[in-house]
């Protein structure tokens, strides 16, 4: 009996001591899973939060300072003349006329490789360089130029405009004086022509066709911008305007600069191309709805509304696809 009573006591003792030592097991692993004292900076992010903050501010400050060189919305404020004088040329809007010399370039069929690695008797290393640097030279002529003079005369015109849609923008905010604005726009225009005239000579034309579509493409930005015409009033015949010498001027430069325009088509396919331009120019209206709303200009946005306009815009854009 004392040996079944004994052999009871060991069984209920075991009973009781079995899940004791599992308890401390799990403790022990639960445990194991929080993070050690030495573990605790890098795990624990809030305690560097005023670093945190700070470099998300020198991001932002940065941000800013991209967006003032590119001519964008939410640019920062910036005293150093040439970065203002650069800003008003606003270089993002540069690419797509850019792209439409070399589009016409590559038209014209007459454009030279160094080493072209399709056609074995297109790899005179010379005359491609010519061609390149030709090529060149045209792309700054619409971009920084001629584009560079068309934002800034844009901006002189519409520094009221500016004054409530983009406060920070160079000549509403004080940032430049008004004879410096004056100074860049006949400086632009000026050594745009000039250099528009240096490619009909280098080029070998008869007739200077360049320079004759840079007189006309300043012409358009002129009466787009200035009154009386201020063609920018008219939706239509302003978006349509603003479209057109982006993608077709561009395009006919950089054809002139290495072939002929000598045939209908080659005026048709671009005139028609523009259309799509309309669209781009539409977008630009978006961001002004407020002021041109206050001053009386019928921006398609104002005057169809923002959901018709889009419609618009995507219509114009999907033309060519």
């Amino acid at each position: 009996m004392r040996f079944i009573l004994l052999a009871s006591f060991l069984v209920t003792a075991s009973s009781f001591t079995v899940p004791s030592w599992t308890l401390t097991s799990q403790q022990k692993t639960g445990l194991s899973l929080l993070p050690t004292q030495a573990e605790q900076a890098s795990f624990y992010p809030f305690e560097d939060s005023k670093s945190a903050l700070q470099q998300a501010k020198g991001s932002t400050e940065k941000d800013g300072k991209v967006r003032q060189l590119l001519g964008l919305r939410g640019a920062s404020e910036e005293t150093d003349i040439w970065k203002i004088r650069l800003q008003l040329t606003k270089p993002v809007t540069w690419v797509p006329l850019v792209w439409g010399v070399m589009c016409g370039a590559a038209a014209s069929g007459n454009y030279h490789w160094m080493w072209n690695p399709f056609d074995p008797n297109d790899r005179d290393i010379a005359l491609g360089a010519e061609d390149a640097l030709k090529g060149f030279v045209a792309m700054i002529l619409a971009g920084p130029f001629l584009t560079g003079y068309t934002q800034t005369i844009n901006d002189w015109y519409d520094r009221e405009i500016d004054a409530i849609n983009e406060p920070y923008r160079p000549i509403p905010s004080g940032a430049i004086s008004e004879g410096e604005v004056i100074f860049q726009i006949w400086f632009l225009l000026l050594g745009g022509l000039g250099i528009a005239y240096g490619l009909d000579v280098w080029a070998g034309h008869d007739v200077p066709t360049v320079l004759l579509l840079s007189i006309f493409g300043s012409f358009i930005s002129y009466i787009y911008s200035a009154p009386p015409l201020k063609l920018k009033q008219n939706g239509w015949a302003g978006n349509y305007a603003l479209g057109a010498s982006y993608i077709s001027l561009p395009w006919w430069c950089g054809q002139a600069v290495f072939g002929e325009l000598d045939r209908p088509v080659y005026f048709i396919l671009p005139i028609l191309y523009s259309i799509a331009g309309l669209g781009i120019a539409i977008v630009n209206d978006f961001k002004s709805i407020e002021g041109d709303r206050a001053l009386g200009l019928q921006s398609l946005p104002v005057a169809f509304g923002v959901d018709t306009a889009k419609w618009i815009c995507a219509s114009s854009e999907s033309f060519w696809l």
